[in-house]
């Protein structure tokens, strides 16, 4: 979806999640993944879930994730409350790249920004970003300003745009992100958070 209208750089949307029911299920994930767990994906590309499916075709353009089908992981079917949150937003949109990103205490995500994920872009998708774990030292800077998001809320990020991540706490931080495709009933909760 295509739109000419320009947002602000970050909204929060009118849904707020159970950050206890969220901790547990990342949490017993993490301590299953406990070689890696800097990301957990709780849906993928579907080759990658189901490896009897074959290699997608190459594809000109993957900033929709229209090159491949998606499906749940066995880590997101473990996770029953996870998995509610992704079928509220299915019942809106398309949902297609699940993931729980932990950041170590001590750590940053440098300034970046992923160019196909802001609702400006055309044939893009939208990054929704939900806080499990935000101890006091983290911070999330988007144009160079902090974003205030609280565990369990539910923010559009707009990041084609400068972002970078400090986890100066003691414990992981932990966000559940869902990359959706923007259509007409996601793009409206978008706007009533504006």
């Amino acid at each position: 979806m295509e739109t000419k209208k320009q947002f602000k750089d970050r909204i929060q949307l009118p849904f707020t999640f159970d950050v206890s029911k969220m901790l547990e299920e990342a949490q017993a994930l993490k301590q299953e993944h406990y070689e890696y767990y800097k990301v957990i994906q709780l849906r993928a590309p579907a080759h990658l879930v189901d490896t009897s499916l074959p290699f997608p075709p190459p594809a000109s353009d993957y900033a929709d994730g229209s090159w491949t089908d998606w499906l749940d992981t066995p880590s997101l079917e473990k996770s029953p409350y996870l998995k509610s949150i992704i079928d509220t937003f299915s019942q809106y949109t398309t949902v297609n790249l699940v993931r729980l990103l932990f950041l170590a205490p001590n750590s940053v995500v440098k300034e970046h920004t992923d160019p196909t994920l802001g609702l400006e872009e055309e044939k893009s998708m939208i990054r929704l970003t939900i806080p499990i774990d935000n101890n006091d030292g983290v911070s999330f800077y988007l144009n160079d300003t902090l974003v205030p998001m609280k565990v369990g809320e539910c923010w559009y990020l707009r990041l084609t745009d400068s972002h970078r991540v400090i986890n100066d706490g003691a414990t992981d931080r932990i966000n559940l992100t869902i990359d959706v495709i923007p259509n007409d009933k996601i793009v409206e909760l978008i706007e009533k958070g504006q």
